[in-house]
């Protein structure tokens, strides 16, 4: 099994918004390869998953953005699972809008949510799939930035963003961590 963990805020003030593109990604995948209803559990909205044959739990937690952490270590000491078997997938203002970074370790870079999920896992060595929102403005603070929505312009991309970032995920969980980064980086 693997742990599948989609950052974002809960409730529809949210929705829509550059910071959810990890709660769009888990939507996408649970409407292609769910095999559950959503339920709750671990402070999160659950939806088990088959990806071509490999189990997959994907959450997204409901805890707001900075404390995601909670639900991420919950569900990984519940199915005692290494953190290699974690996915975060998260925004990130630092890569141009439609662009994918995957990592199998690393900092934060200024995110909230996956800073929250490093520190309560115990270390970087976190899988992470990070999807390009930026670039942030200048003279914009980062915090509106990602609260805020896409343009008409941008819904398209990033509709397109969330497919890819979905199939990296599926990949990811069949493939393994080298072979995914060399496809999708």
């Amino acid at each position: 099994m693997k742990l599948v963990i989609g950052l974002g805020n809960p409730g529809r003030k949210y929705e829509g918004t550059r910071h959810n593109v990890g709660f769009n990604v888990i939507a996408h995948l649970a409407r292609q390869h769910g095999t559950s209803q959503a339920k709750t559990g671990f402070q999160a909205e659950l939806v088990e998953a088959n990806l071509a044959g490999q189990k997959i739990l994907l959450i997204a937690p409901q805890t707001f953005m900075n404390l995601s952490g909670g639900s991420a270590v919950a569900a990984r000491d519940f199915y005692k699972l290494q953190n290699e078997d974690v996915l975060v997938v998260c925004d990130d203002f630092n890569l141009p809008l439609g662009k994918l970074r995957l990592r199998p370790q690393g900092s934060a870079g200024g995110q909230k949510g996956l800073a929250d999920i490093i520190q309560r896992l115990g270390g970087d060595q976190i899988p992470r799939l990070r999807i390009g929102v930026g670039p942030l403005p200048a003279n914009w603070d980062a915090a509106d930035f990602v609260l805020g929505r896409f343009t008409k312009d941008q819904v398209t991309e990033i509709q397109i963003t969330i497919a890819e970032a979905a199939d990296a995920v599926v990949q990811w969980a069949n493939r393994g961590m080298a072979e995914t980064m060399n496809k999708y980086n």
